[in-house]
C-alpha cells in the first residue's frame, strides 16, 4: 500500500508548468524546460525550429545562441545543427522528421552556458 509520503517522493518537484511534462508552446509546438529556459520544438518535414523563452515564457532573442537537435527518426538519431533565425534557432535535417519526433535539444547561450530539453 502506498502512503501519501511515498507518493510525494515519486512526484517531481517543479516551479514551472513545463518542468516534468511537455506543454504546448506559443507556436503550437512542444514546450519543455532546459535549464533556466523553456524551449519550444516545432518540426515540419525536414525543418526544425526552436523558440527559446525565459522562465516567465517570454521569448528570448536568439542572438548569440547555438544548438543541436538530436531527434530519433526510424530508430536512428538525426542530428540537426541549429543557428539563429528570425524567431529562434532553426536548421534542416537530412531526412523528414515527422510532427513529433522524440529526442533532445541542446542549446548554448551567449554566455557559454549549456542547457538541454528532452522531448518524449
Amino acid at each position: 500500500m502506498l502512503t501519501a509520503g511515498t507518493l510525494a517522493l515519486a512526484l517531481p518537484v517543479c516551479a514551472h508548468k513545463a518542468c516534468a511534462h511537455e506543454g504546448t508552446g506559443h507556436h503550437g509546438g512542444r514546450l519543455v524546460e532546459a535549464g533556466p529556459y523553456h524551449i519550444e520544438l516545432v518540426t515540419k518535414d525536414r525543418r526544425v525550429e526552436v523558440t527559446i523563452y525565459d522562465a516567465k515564457e517570454k521569448a528570448v532573442s536568439p542572438a548569440g545562441f547555438k544548438g543541436t537537435a538530436i531527434l530519433v527518426v526510424g530508430g536512428k538519431p538525426a542530428r540537426v545543427v541549429l543557428v539563429p533565425s528570425a524567431a529562434g534557432l532553426a536548421g534542416e535535417a537530412e531526412v523528414a522528421l515527422g510532427a513529433n519526433p522524440k529526442g533532445v535539444v541542446q542549446i548554448t547561450g551567449p554566455d557559454g552556458a549549456a542547457a538541454s530539453g528532452k522531448f518524449n
